[in-house]
């Protein structure tokens, strides 16, 4: 029986997300994530068009990656902007001790990271110019992403944007060759489970709060974007 690409799978869990996992697996499975993420999640494009414009050489803005597993995409985009004589100050969270175990000494000059929940930072009272994900919003549950939502709100002064796959049979069936080139980690069988579990863009845009809108993106993936009150 074929599967069910009608509805989310939300009932799946990925391997890398259960406590008890293999750890060398698991810190094999970041360290390839630099590599994935550079073929399919896009950011190049999404810096260049949504947080360069709004960067500036003479005033140090500030990023909050939520999520960050094994922190290549934070550490990308300050990459980017730094090369570009810009100035970019990003924080990266993960709730999972591990990704930040793995991430915290690939730290550079203006990056940190730290284990934290996007709530705690909320209670901390914080703010940042932009607030990003990648890959974050298909672990959630309904009822935790309209929360994370709220907390991104919060939280961000000009933009967020949060960026995921967009489920389609047809990414499940690429995606599944193609991920079969990283053998010793998670990437093909968590990388399926991800696509099943994910959002289409019209689900998304039924559910977020108003003052969101959702971008498909190219390849099979969509950005939820949100304007903060100083944009």
């Amino acid at each position: 029986m074929g599967l069910d690409f009608s509805r989310r799978a939300a009932d799946l869990h990925e391997r890398m997300d259960e406590p008890d996992c293999d750890l060398p697996t698991l810190r094999r499975t970041y360290a390839q994530f630099a590599t994935v993420n550079a073929l399919v999640a896009g950011w190049r494009q999404v810096y260049l068009r949504e947080l360069r414009p709004r960067l500036s050489p003479g005033r140090t803005m500030t990023l909050l990656d939520i999520g960050c597993g094994g922190g290549d995409v934070p550490l990308r985009l300050a990459h980017w902007a730094r090369r570009d004589g810009l100035r970019l100050r990003v924080t990266a969270i993960d709730a999972d001790e591990r990704a930040v175990a793995y991430a915290s000494p690939l730290a550079q000059p203006g990056v940190e990271f730290r284990q934290a929940l996007s709530g705690d930072l909320v209670r901390e009272g914080q703010r940042f110019d932009f607030v990003t994900s990648n890959h974050l919003l298909h672990h959630l549950t309904d009822p935790e992403l309209v929360a994370l939502l709220r907390d991104s709100e919060r939280l961000c002064r000009v933009r967020v944007l949060h960026s995921d796959l967009a489920r389609s049979p047809l990414a499940y069936r690429l995606f599944s060759v193609g991920a079969r080139l990283f053998p010793g980690t998670f990437i093909h069988e968590d990388g399926l489970l991800s696509i099943r579990r994910s959002y289409t863009a019209a689900e998304l845009a039924a559910l977020v709060p108003p003052g969101w809108a959702v971008r498909p993106l190219f390849p099979f993936r969509y950005l939820l974007t949100y304007t903060g009150p100083n944009a």
